[in-house]
């Protein structure tokens, strides 16, 4: 399908494009620098779009006083997910816990979820206790070659209680949760990145 196509699906389903220029968008599973190596999003066509459901760019938007007071931007790293490239995600990657064993159950499949961290004006990532979705191109490297435990550890310190990293780190990771609750999102203990809107399973799987 392509770019056209699934704009116009996508809309037709209630799904709103991510542009605000407060938000730098940056899918990461359309390009290959991601844990799956794999630019998933480009080869089914959707590319670097953000869609999500109109309360998620609500809830976003009213962000942009407080990411204007403090001089600051976020970034947009995973937002609507289609089924099948969560299909193709949990495919290449069949670690248990790394992505929603069913995507049914992805919060991003249901597009009322968004995977952000927060940037300077300059677009240049704040410190967090890991990269978002833990990735290195090394933790990459090994896992491709059947080695998980680099990726398991770097998962333990995306967690919310993780207390390892350094202050900045941790205080960026307190920042970014006390603004996204503010706003009406939801976090996940396990990725300090993840934000979803409540209750999810009362919004449809979005398919294209």
């Amino acid at each position: 399908m392509d770019a056209e196509s699934i704009e116009h699906k996508l809309k037709a389903c209630g799904l709103v494009e991510i542009t605000d220029s407060h938000f730098i968008i940056d899918m990461m599973y359309a390009r290959r620098e991601n844990i799956a190596d794999l630019p998933v999003y480009k080869q089914i066509g959707l590319g670097n779009r953000a869609f999500a459901h109109p309360q998620v760019i609500e809830k976003m938007l009213s962000l942009i006083p407080e990411l204007e007071m403090l001089n600051l931007k976020l970034r947009i790293c995973d937002a609507y997910r289609p089924p099948l490239a969560h299909i193709l995600l949990t495919q290449q990657v069949p670690l248990p816990g790394l992505f929603a064993e069913n995507y049914q159950l992805s919060n991003h499949c249901h597009g009322t979820a968004v995977d952000v961290c927060l940037t300077d004006l300059n677009g240049n990532n704040l410190d967090f206790p890991t990269e978002i979705d833990a990735y290195t191109p090394e933790i990459a490297q090994a896992l491709h070659q059947g080695n998980p435990t680099p990726l398991r550890e770097n998962l333990i310190r995306a967690r919310h209680d993780y207390q390892g990293a350094s202050p900045t780190a941790l205080n960026n990771r307190k920042l970014l949760k006390e603004l996204m609750i503010s706003h009406g999102f939801e976090p996940i203990p396990h990725e300090w990145w993840h934000y979803n809107l409540q209750n999810f399973e009362d919004y449809p799987v979005i398919t294209i």
